[in-house]
């Protein structure tokens, strides 16, 4: 199952005046590298947690339908199906009911289970398309305090060490305190 990315997240978790204030920074000469560190943290965070903090919408593009029925959701938080397409034969589009599978919203391992196999894809790759919203929320006040913090302590790290650095000198990897504030929300994968 390939996921891709439709809509990106209409607002970044933490805002520019916060993470300003949290550096102590009061004139606009860097808002646009601050802009920047925003992004970066919140795409790192994601990252490394394997969680989406604003709401997104994704596409899973799936060549056929289990043989069990079973389709797990490989991001987290699942918030919603919004919409099951299969092509046919012909390379047309066929929209199914999002009513049709049973969901497992549970956040963190969402699946989806068709009681019966739906329309088969008549074409032999990318043949099923699900769209979903992934995401804690529509703004930072949804996400977990802890990611948030993260955010602003890892945007405080790079603004503060700016420029190259050498791979052996530990400042490629993430701040010890950033990585213990992300850890319990890492998803974990088994397989």
């Amino acid at each position: 199952m390939t996921p891709v990315l439709l809509i990106q997240p209409a607002v970044e978790p933490v805002a520019l005046a916060d993470v300003k204030s949290w550096l102590k920074v009061d004139n606009t000469d860097d808002d646009g590298l601050i802009g920047g560190l925003i992004t970066s943290a919140r795409m790192i965070i994601e990252q490394a947690t394997r969680r989406r903090l604003i709401t997104q919408g994704w596409r899973l593009i799936r060549d056929a339908w289990p043989e069990s029925g079973l389709i797990p959701i490989p991001l987290a938080p699942f918030a919603a199906l919004t919409a099951i397409t299969v092509f046919d034969a012909s390379n047309n589009p066929q929209n199914l009911a999002v009513t049709l599978p049973i969901i497992d919203t549970t956040p963190d391992a969402a699946r989806l289970l068709f009681s019966a196999a739906p329309l088969a894809p008549g074409r032999a790759i990318a043949g099923i398309y699900l769209d979903v919203t992934i995401g804690y929320g529509a703004t930072g006040a949804a996400v977990p305090q802890p990611l948030l913090q993260a955010h602003f302590m890892l945007i405080a790290h790079w603004y503060d060490n700016r420029g190259d650095v050498l791979a052996d000198s530990g400042a490629v990897r993430l701040p010890a305190s950033v990585a213990a504030l992300i850890a319990p929300f890492r998803a974990v994968r088994l397989t």
